[in-house]
């Protein structure tokens, strides 16, 4: 994931820089967007803070809202309306590619860059994603912060799960993610996008969730309910592994079915391996890695003369001797 992450952002950077060498004189800059509101203050130590408790002094806040507030009354989680402040502006457009193909009931694939530490490999691959290892915030957020657009959950087990996910995955209201920055908001990357990226990122992020296991399968109708879940993922190899069935017996054409009637009856996508692009219904799908796909490339553009490289009896490229 490291790895993925480190090119991910450097694919933004390596843009920007192109970008400033064909000029002669770069544009000013106006400063990163930041989650700290106070970080391009132009007179620190001058800022007041009319609304701030009294020093030394217990303000009453627990129990007494400030004049003008939405919340009045003693303080109570469960009651809070929450504030209009990071909603996207009017008519924002959806900005991630992927989202948008996905929300028009279009085909997505995916790649996996494995070894690869070359931006270059990884912006001709796709969109910046992640397949991260747990439910967990660190995971997640650290994903999203560094720039990540798609987040692929493996393994979940029950709706808890699923919620966990998507917590980790959305900013407040819809989830937890906490607002501390990092690459994703800075210019370079997503900052400067229509609308901003804190305000639409909530619209533009992808979440696929992959069901795996019995356990996974006995919740699947929930996990696809949870809203925030853009898509399901049949995942086709742990699904035979758990369940012990091979690809087209019917047990384990039961247990893809699950998954498939759990993402339809919850208006979801459904995703699978690209091998399955022509299935009913599957609409994302995860293809090989970049080294596959540099293998397939390399035998496209040769043709004909794809592997007609001489065969040498001796050395570490002859031919295993038959027995």
């Amino acid at each position: 994931m490291r790895n993925l992450l480190i090119a991910s952002v450097l694919c933004a950077v390596v843009g920007i820089v192109a970008i400033v060498a064909q000029g002669q004189t770069p544009a000013p800059q106006t400063p990163a967007p930041s989650a700290d509101p106070y970080a391009n203050n132009a007179a620190p130590g001058a800022t007041q803070f009319p609304l701030a408790a009294p020093a030394g002094k217990d303000s009453g806040a627990k129990l007494t809202a400030p004049a003008g507030a939405l919340n009045t009354g003693p303080f109570n989680p469960a009651t809070w309306k929450y504030g209009n402040a990071f909603n996207p502006p009017a008519g924002a457009k959806i900005w991630n590619p992927v989202k948008l193909k996905m929300m028009a009931g279009g085909k997505v694939t995916g790649g996996t860059v494995f070894s690869a530490t070359d931006p270059a490999t990884y912006c001709a691959m796709a969109v910046p994603g992640v397949r991260v290892a747990y439910t967990d915030e660190r995971e997640i957020q650290h994903a999203l912060d560094a720039g990540a657009l798609v987040i692929v959950v493996p393994t979940i087990d029950s709706t808890a799960e699923a919620i966990e996910a998507r917590n980790w995955t959305y900013f407040p209201p819809l989830g937890r993610r906490s607002n501390g920055g990092g690459q994703a908001f800075d210019a370079n990357m997503w900052g400067n996008v229509p609308g901003g990226y804190r305000n639409t990122i909530n619209d533009n992020v992808v979440l696929i969730e992959m069901i795996e296991t019995l356990d996974g399968l006995k919740d699947a109708d929930e996990i696809a309910k949870v809203p925030g879940v853009t898509a399901v993922f049949a995942a086709s190899g742990d699904l035979g592994n758990f369940s012990g069935f091979r690809q087209g017996s019917p047990d384990y054409e039961r247990a893809i079915n699950i998954v498939h009637d759990a993402a339809i009856k919850a208006g979801k996508r459904l995703c699978g391996p690209i091998a399955w692009r022509d299935r009913p219904d599957f609409s994302c799908f995860q293809a090989g890695s970049e080294t596959a796909a540099i293998a397939k490339g390399v035998a496209a553009e040769l043709g004909p003369l794809a592997n007609t490289q001489g065969k040498p009896e001796v050395g570490p490229f002859a031919a295993p001797q038959k027995p």
